[in-house]
């Protein structure tokens, strides 16, 4: 897991460009047109992915599946059996709480599919191993938070996986065995469609719930163009989302 971590921050942005401007650095006397395209490859690289408005149009192609409507929330029980909710990291030993909680994304899709559960009365699954190695799982934060701050008591827990394959490759069987063939799945928007395809793979009936839409008019000065911090990290969540889409039809089967 390290070696993969590792390897991932090298070859996916920011770590890939800022690369590019070492080698621009290092090669400039050397190899100086090569040099050059580096420096141009990084810096253009990461100025696009930290603009409000590459994170607008690239959200709107990745977020192709529509929200839930509210109105529909209390007929899920005709729909589906069970709400799964997927993990998003967690923070690590928050000094206000003194443990662990759920990341910001994590903590997100415990709100939406708290209010899901409540309209429809559908038990809860939450999926996500251990996002450092060590425990709790994410599973656990998420069953706990779910528990303390709405109310909401989690049925199963799934916690080995270590990815959104490995979410519905784990969770099909504890479903399975519960006798759930149809479930809620409760994700980002961004994500939705990966996670749909693994559910769905894994020989699930899938009612997707995304939430936390991205693609949507920016509302910044000069349209978005101006860079920011935000949007880098978002432009490497969406870069990495499509990245996986490609990657799980190539090596998932």
């Amino acid at each position: 897991m390290p070696f993969r971590y590792i390897l991932k921050q090298i070859l996916m942005p920011p770590g890939l460009l800022l690369l590019l401007l070492l080698l621009a650095f290092l090669l400039r006397r050397r190899f100086p047109r090569f040099s050059i395209l580096c420096f141009f490859g990084g810096f253009l690289g990461l100025w696009a992915m930290s603009l409000p408005v590459t994170v607008e149009w690239g959200a709107r192609r990745l977020e192709q599946v529509e929200p839930l409507k509210q109105a529909d929330w209390a007929g899920l029980a005709q729909r589906a059996d069970a709400i799964v909710v997927l993990g998003a990291g967690r923070m690590r030993g928050d000094r206000a709480w003194d443990e662990d909680q759920p990341g910001l994304m994590a903590g997100e899709r415990l709100r939406y599919a708290a209010r899901l559960a409540k309209a429809s009365g559908l038990p809860v699954l939450t999926s996500g191993g251990l996002h450092y190695g060590t425990p709790p799982t994410e599973a656990y934060i998420m069953a706990r938070s779910l528990a303390d701050e709405y109310g909401v008591e989690v049925r199963w827990q799934e916690g080995a996986s270590r990815t959104t394959w490995e979410n519905a490759r784990l969770s099909a069987p504890i479903l399975r065995e519960a006798g759930i063939r149809r479930v809620v799945l409760v994700t980002q928007a961004l994500h939705m469609p990966r996670s749909l395809w693994s559910f769905e793979k894994a020989g699930l009936e899938v009612v997707p719930a995304p939430l936390g839409y991205i693609g949507v008019d920016n509302a910044r000065p000069l349209g978005g163009w101006l860079p920011e911090g935000r949007a880098l990290w978002q432009s490497e969540q969406l870069l990495n989302e499509a990245i996986g889409l490609v990657g799980y039809r190539l090596f998932y089967r």
